[in-house]
C-alpha cells in the first residue's frame, strides 16, 4: 500500500472525505493513500510549503515533479524549489539564493534549469546540485522551455519593477556547452510566455498587456538550432481591440492543436499549421469559471481545463482530448482549506503516459498553494439501459406533469457520484432538451416532463458516459399525449316558476395547461315549446359560474350547458332538468 505524507490525502472525484484526512494529518499520524483506482478516478493533495508560485516540471523518467516558490514580490533575494514524487510525497527541497521563475528539463529528464533573477542554473535531479550556471539580468520573471535540444528562456528587463508588465522582453537560447546565451532577435513587450512541444515545437505566447493592443501566439520551428517561426496569429476582436487573455498554452500529443486558456474566451483550441479556429471546440466552461491553465496528457487521451471558479463551480475538467467525444467530463470543485480555491494560472501538467495529472490550486488571496496528483481511471467500462421505458399516467395529457421510468445497468466498481443521463422530448415542434436525471443508486431513475402539445411525443433517453464508463445506446418510447380534460358540474333546483324564474349554479373545471382567457359556456334550454339558445355564461375566476332564466312555459324544462373545447382541452358538457310551475 502506498502512503502519503502529514500533507497529503487520496480522495475520489469530487474531493470528498477530506476532513478525515486532515483530522489524521493534524494528530501527527501518517495518511494512508488507497492503492491507485484501477477505474475510479484518486486525487493524493499535499499542502505546498510556498507563498508563490511561478512554475511547475514534471520529471516522468525519474517520477518527479518541481514547484516553484518565485518570491518576487519578497525583498528577500531567495527562491525555493519543492521536489514530489508521484504519490505526492515531499522528497526535498531546493533552495537558492535568487527568485526563481522559470523551470525546464532537458529530454531525459537528467538536468533542471532554473531560471533565477540574475542566472540560469543547472541541477542534477539525481543529487539535486547545481552543476553550473550562467548569469543573465531579469528583474521581472523569465519563462523557460527545453525544445530541439536547446533550452530557451525569456529576457525582461526593467529598472522599475511595476513597470514589469510592458517592459521590452528577449527571446534568448541557452547553450550549457559553451555557457552562452545567444539573442534569438525575438521580442516584444511584456511577460512573454513559453510552451515546448512534440516534433521539436515551442509556442511563444503574450500576454494581455497596455503595450500589446492584439496580443499574439506563435509556433517555433527549433530543430535546426536556429529558431524559424511557423504559424502566427495576433487577437483582435471587432473593434481592433485585444481579443487573448492568455493564461496559459499548450500542445496537442501530436502537436496537430494548440489550447489556450484564455480568461476572456474560455478554452480555445486552434490547429498548429495556422493557429486558425479549430473545427470543433469544447464546450464552454460551467458558468462563472475564468480558464487559467490547460494541459493535455502524454499518450493523448485527455485534456485538463483548469479554471478560476467560486463556491461548487467546477475548477478543474478532466476530458477526452477529442472535442467531438461527448463524454461527461470528470469535475472537481476545490473549496477551502484543504483543497485550495481554483487552479492556479500554468498550474496543470501531466506525466507522459497521461497516467496522472498534476494540479497546482491556490486560495483567492494567492499566498497558499496546493499540489493533487490525479489519476483518471485506467480503463473504462460499459453501461446500458435495460428493460425499456415505461411512463405514468398510463394516457398522458398536455400541461400534466408525466414521468417516463427507465433503468441503466453499469458495469465496474460502484460509481462514487451518482450516474445522470440525458433526456430530450421530440414533438411536432421540434426537439426539445429536459436536462439531466440523476439515477438512483439501484439503477432506476425517473426523467419529468409536462408535454404542452397534443399528438406523440419520441421521449430520448441518453447516458453520455464518464471517465470510467462508456456511452450507453440510447433508449426511446414514444407517448401519445391526449387532450387534457375539461368537466362541467351543475346545481340546479327541483322546481321554479314562471313568476320567479330559475337560478342554476356550476363549476367549471379544467385540467392541464390554464386556459388563456376564461372560458364561455354556451347554455340552451328545451321545453314542450322547442329548443332555444339562452344567453352564454362567462365561468369566474374560481371556475363557478350563475344561469338565470324566465321560462317562457309550464313543464319540464332541460337545461343544457357545455363548453366547445380547444387546442390542448375536451369539450365538456352537463345537463339538469326543472319542473316550472305557474
Amino acid at each position: 500500500m502506498n502512503t502519503a505524507r502529514l500533507d497529503g490525502a487520496h480522495r475520489p472525484r469530487r474531493l470528498a472525505a477530506t476532513l478525515l484526512a486532515a483530522a489524521l494529518a493534524g494528530t501527527g499520524l501518517t495518511v494512508a493513500a488507497a492503492p491507485a483506482a484501477h477505474a475510479a478516478a484518486s486525487d493524493a493533495v499535499a499542502k505546498l510549503p510556498i507563498s508563490s508560485y511561478s512554475a511547475m516540471a514534471v520529471d516522468s523518467a525519474h517520477q518527479r515533479v518541481y514547484v516553484a516558490d518565485s518570491n518576487m514580490g519578497s525583498y528577500s533575494n531567495s527562491g525555493l524549489i519543492v521536489v514530489y514524487n508521484f504519490q505526492g510525497e515531499r522528497i526535498t527541497t531546493i533552495s537558492t539564493q535568487q527568485h526563481i521563475s522559470g523551470l525546464a528539463l532537458n529530454a531525459d529528464g537528467s538536468t533542471l534549469y532554473v531560471g533565477g533573477r540574475e542566472v540560469i542554473w543547472r541541477y542534477d535531479t539525481s543529487t539535486y546540485t547545481s552543476n553550473g550556471l550562467y548569469v543573465s539580468t531579469d528583474t521581472c520573471g523569465r519563462s523557460l522551455a527545453f525544445s530541439g535540444g536547446t533550452v530557451y528562456h525569456t529576457t525582461p528587463y526593467s529598472y522599475y519593477t511595476s513597470q514589469c508588465d510592458t517592459t521590452l522582453t528577449y527571446l534568448d537560447s541557452y547553450v550549457p556547452a559553451t555557457n552562452t546565451a545567444p539573442r534569438t532577435n525575438w521580442q516584444d513587450y511584456g511577460k512573454l510566455q513559453l510552451e515546448a512541444g512534440p516534433g521539436d515545437r515551442m509556442l511563444m505566447g503574450q500576454p494581455l498587456n497596455a503595450q500589446a493592443g492584439n496580443p499574439f501566439l506563435t509556433v517555433y520551428d527549433t530543430s535546426g538550432g536556429t529558431l524559424v517561426r511557423n504559424a502566427a496569429r495576433r487577437f483582435a476582436d471587432a473593434d481592433g481591440k485585444g481579443a487573448l487573455n492568455l493564461k496559459d498554452m499548450a500542445f496537442s500529443a501530436d502537436g496537430s492543436k494548440v489550447a489556450v486558456a484564455d480568461a476572456t474566451a474560455g478554452t480555445r483550441l486552434l490547429n498548429t499549421t495556422d493557429l486558425s479556429d479549430a473545427a470543433d471546440g469544447y464546450q464552454a466552461l460551467p458558468a462563472g469559471a475564468l480558464a487559467s491553465a490547460v494541459a493535455f496528457g502524454g499518450d493523448g487521451k485527455y485534456i485538463a481545463r483548469g479554471a478560476s471558479a467560486t463556491g461548487s463551480t467546477p475548477d478543474l475538467l478532466v476530458q477526452p482530448a477529442d472535442p467531438a467525444d461527448a463524454t461527461t467530463p470528470l469535475e472537481f470543485a476545490f473549496e477551502g482549506s484543504l483543497d485550495g480555491d481554483r487552479v492556479a494560472p500554468r498550474g496543470l501538467e501531466w506525466s507522459a503516459d497521461g497516467s496522472r495529472l498534476f494540479a497546482v490550486t491556490t486560495n483567492a488571496a494567492g499566498n497558499q498553494y496546493w499540489l493533487h496528483v490525479i489519476q483518471p481511471p485506467a480503463v473504462q467500462y460499459d453501461a446500458r439501459f435495460t428493460g425499456g421505458l415505461t411512463h405514468s399516467p398510463a394516457q398522458a395529457v398536455a400541461g400534466e406533469p408525466l414521468a417516463v421510468r427507465g433503468k441503466l445497468e453499469q458495469d465496474g466498481p460502484a460509481p462514487t457520484e451518482p450516474l445522470k443521463v440525458k433526456a430530450t422530448r421530440t414533438d411536432a415542434t421540434g426537439t426539445h432538451d429536459l436536462g439531466t436525471f440523476t439515477v438512483k443508486a439501484d439503477g432506476t431513475f425517473t426523467v419529468l416532463d409536462e408535454p404542452d402539445l397534443v399528438g406523440d411525443a419520441t421521449y430520448t433517453v441518453s447516458y453520455l458516459g464518464d471517465l470510467t464508463h462508456r456511452p450507453a445506446e440510447d433508449v426511446t418510447t414514444t407517448v401519445n399525449v391526449g387532450k387534457a380534460p375539461t368537466s362541467i358540474a351543475l346545481t340546479a333546483p327541483e322546481e321554479g316558476s314562471l313568476s320567479t324564474g330559475v337560478e342554476i349554479t356550476g363549476t367549471f373545471t379544467a385540467q392541464g395547461k390554464a386556459l388563456p382567457d376564461r372560458a364561455v359556456l354556451k347554455v340552451t334550454r328545451t321545453d314542450r315549446l322547442g329548443t332555444g339558445t339562452l344567453s352564454s355564461v362567462t365561468v369566474g375566476a374560481d371556475g363557478t359560474f350563475t344561469i338565470n332564466d324566465l321560462p317562457r312555459t309550464r313543464g319540464d324544462a332541460d337545461y343544457t350547458v357545455s363548453w366547445p373545447g380547444d387546442d390542448l382541452h375536451t369539450g365538456s358538457s352537463a345537463s339538469a332538468t326543472v319542473y316550472v310551475r305557474r
